[in-house]
């Protein structure tokens, strides 16, 4: 009989920045406190100490890391177990793998919580060190059933547990409280401003349906270093009256801009099972995205949102005009969206987690 389940080491971001990650660990923390159980957070982002270390290049790693290889030492020899929120490439090497070898040293179960939608690619060039790591976990979670099969190609078994939506930060408005969709649509694109995001299509979709929609808008919430280009290509399009940059925006905000969207675009390239699609449907928006990696698994086209094939604008804006032009297809996708978000709550996710748990402390205690 395990032993009840008390104080977990929970390693991973927190915001800012506002990623899915940092938001998903941050939340995690709190649903598993809410149950009564201790967790010591190990924060992989910890701010630089002293302050003016995040200035050097070159050597503020090392004042990132240090620190952080202190707090899972001591960190490990006060819990029952690590549960490590990993992502792919330089995260992999410099975070997860420091955290699986000093839980093994400290013997201390591990339980990776693998999230990178670049995973075949980083497996392909780094499993011979991935591997060393990985045979010493104790378990490993995946949220989508694109990485459990990723993880099965190269021999090892990984339990599907999603990401978790909170539906009281996320509800769907009225529809007759949004804007009137037949006249000025408001679209939003909520990805961070990167190249594996691909929102030039996005904005490339957008100026095909401006052209059926003259007073349609598009709003761009997200930063990075794509930025720049992404702002010329919007002058070049003449969009620069219909599409707004707001940069970085904290939860809130995006739950707000939300609430005042008739639909929402993903463009990206790669992609595991991100939660800005899940928040859309939960506030009752519908969706057009790519089909990149892990996004067929999580939505079912033509029925909980509209997908198309990558890098395509020309496909993405014939969806989104299905939808503009189309009230029932539009309701009939976000009803279902709706309804397919039972999974992805915490009263749902938790038996499966709790489940892992025991499970490895079990093993652990024979």
């Amino acid at each position: 009989m395990s032993q009840p389940l008390l104080r977990i080491g929970l390693v991973g971001p927190l915001p800012p920045p506002y990623g899915g990650m940092a938001n998903q660990t941050r939340q995690l923390a709190r649903l598993l406190q809410q149950e009564g159980i201790q967790v010591e957070l190990v924060q992989v982002n910890a701010p630089y100490q002293p302050v003016w270390a995040g200035k050097i290049k070159g050597f503020r790693a090392v004042f990132r890391l240090v620190p952080y290889l202190a707090c899972l030492w001591q960190t490990a020899g006060r819990v029952q177990l690590f549960h490590i929120m990993a992502n792919s490439g330089w995260a992999w090497h410099l975070f997860a793998a420091p955290a699986i070898w000093i839980a093994q040293f400290r013997k201390t179960p591990v339980i990776v919580n693998y999230r990178g939608g670049e995973a075949e690619a980083f497996f392909q060039k780094s499993f011979f060190w991935v591997k060393r790591s990985l045979d010493r976990t104790d378990a490993i979670i995946v949220p989508s059933g694109f990485l459990e099969a990723i993880f099965r190609q190269r021999g090892y078994a990984s339990k599907i547990i999603p990401n978790i939506i909170d539906l009281n930060r996320f509800n769907a408005k009225p529809v007759e409280d949004k804007a009137n969709q037949s006249d000025a649509p408001h679209i939003v694109v909520t990805r961070h401003l990167e190249a594996i995001y691909d929102n030039a299509t996005a904005i490339r979709a957008f100026h095909i349906v401006k052209k059926i929609f003259p007073g349609a808008r598009l709003t761009v919430a997200g930063a990075g270093p794509e930025r720049q280009m992404l702002e010329n290509m919007v002058a070049e399009l003449d969009l620069q009256d219909a599409v707004k940059f707001t940069g970085r925006i904290d939860n809130d905000a995006i739950a707000a801009l939300y609430q005042c969207a008739d639909m929402m675009i993903n463009a990206s390239l790669v992609d595991n099972m991100p939660i800005s699609i899940l928040e859309a449907l939960a506030s009752g928006v519908p969706v057009v995205s790519s089909d990149a990696g892990g996004i067929p698994y999580l939505v079912e086209h033509g029925k909980t949102a509209l997908l198309v094939p990558q890098k395509d604008a020309a496909a993405m804006a014939e969806a989104m005009l299905q939808i503009l032009q189309s009230s029932e297809r539009a309701d009939s996708l976000r009803k279902n969206g709706i309804a397919s978000l039972e999974q992805y709550t915490w009263h749902s996710v938790k038996h499966h987690l709790f489940s892992v748990y025991h499970q490895v402390l079990e093993h652990n205690q024979r």
